[in-house]
């Protein structure tokens, strides 16, 4: 089974453009390096009728939008190597991140169902 690094990130839409430049960047970057997919995908129904929307569980202000994002690799061990070998060809980058940082959710996740 594959493994899977996900993450949801409030981005203002006025940075989506910004947000999908560096997206592109760190695509090419992780299939560079290994990972077998890589998507980035903005919010467009959000409304959700039941369990909790991203607009609550991100604490969306106005003028946001959710970005719901993954990686996919081999393993966890392979996603570990990926991982390494792109922050090191991107430790030098400069780069300013089109949202805050802080409000990101992240985690690693074993896939039970493919």
């Amino acid at each position: 089974m594959s493994y899977v690094d996900g993450f949801v990130i409030p981005v203002p839409k006025k940075n989506i453009k910004a947000y999908r430049k560096m997206a592109a960047m760190g695509k090419k970057a992780w299939l560079k390096h290994g990972a077998l997919d890589y998507k980035e995908c903005v919010g467009d129904d959000l409304a959700a009728k039941w369990g909790m929307p991203f607009t609550r569980l991100l604490k969306l202000k106005p003028g946001e939008t959710a970005v719901f994002s993954y990686i996919v690799f081999k393993s966890r061990a392979h996603r570990d190597r990926v991982n390494a070998k792109v922050m090191k060809d991107m430790g030098n980058v400069p780069m300013d991140m089109p949202f805050d940082m802080k409000r990101m959710a992240y985690g690693g996740f074993k896939t039970i169902v493919e």
